[in-house]
């Protein structure tokens, strides 16, 4: 077998490897770094597929590799960032245990995707990348805005956040995907208000940005579907 169809391989285990040490960051404690791991998991998340297509190696292995991978990545480690702050945040102990329902729809999700043929153009629920960063940026968002982090922060509240985004995981709902078929501004306009909300908040504040930038991908979604 040539070695160029290992490249892309390699590249998705960095991707686990990455949501592995993530992990181990969060369990000792440091649920700020998480927000790094998932995002540093994202971009090798990107290259692995980009390698596969460039190389022409694209294969049922690498496909269910980058499934197993992304579920530590995106599924395990964001759950354990829930659990972790929501352990600290309250007496009752089995409360925490409540937000690993994330790592079990992600796993769902995960499955789901490579069964539909349904999504070429478009995401159908949320995608378990845009869900992991979400979730790990929340606790730079309290930061950021202290006057609300003190309910963003409470128990109650991060196993809302569990549920809530677990059903988005999984609900029938059409969701923008940044594949451009052309570079058409009529055709594109939600993709390119998505784009210049992302960097605009990104310069703004930083990683406190991306939650709201997931809303707002949720909330031009529903749009573009209610006007198409």
């Amino acid at each position: 077998m040539k070695i160029k169809s290992h490249i892309p391989n390699a590249i998705t285990l960095l991707n686990l490897l990455t949501g592995v040490i993530g992990v181990i960051w969060v369990i000792n404690g440091n649920v700020v770094s998480g927000a790094y791991f998932i995002i540093l998991a994202a971009v090798i998340d990107f290259f692995d597929g980009f390698a596969a297509r460039l190389l022409h190696v694209q294969g049922e292995l690498g496909k269910q590799l980058d499934s197993l991978a992304d579920m530590v990545s995106f599924g395990v480690l964001p759950g354990m960032i829930l659990f972790q702050m929501t352990k600290v945040s309250t007496t009752i102990e089995w409360l925490p245990y409540l937000t690993l329902i994330v790592p079990l729809c992600s796993a769902v999700r995960l499955a789901k995707f490579n069964l539909d043929t349904r999504q070429t153009d478009k995401f159908i629920g949320l995608p378990t990348p845009a869900n992991a960063l979400f979730i790990s940026t929340l606790p730079y968002f309290a930061i950021q805005w202290p006057e609300v982090g003190t309910w963003l922060t409470s128990p109650f509240f991060l196993v809302g956040i569990a549920w809530l985004f677990s059903i988005l995981l999984l609900v029938e709902l059409p969701l923008i995907a940044l594949k451009f078929k052309s570079f058409s501004l009529i055709q594109n306009k939600y993709r390119y208000a998505l784009l210049a909300i992302g960097l605009a908040l990104i310069l703004l504040v930083g990683l406190a940005g991306i939650p709201i930038l997931i809303l707002a991908y949720l909330g031009l979604s529903v749009v573009e579907n209610a006007s198409s």
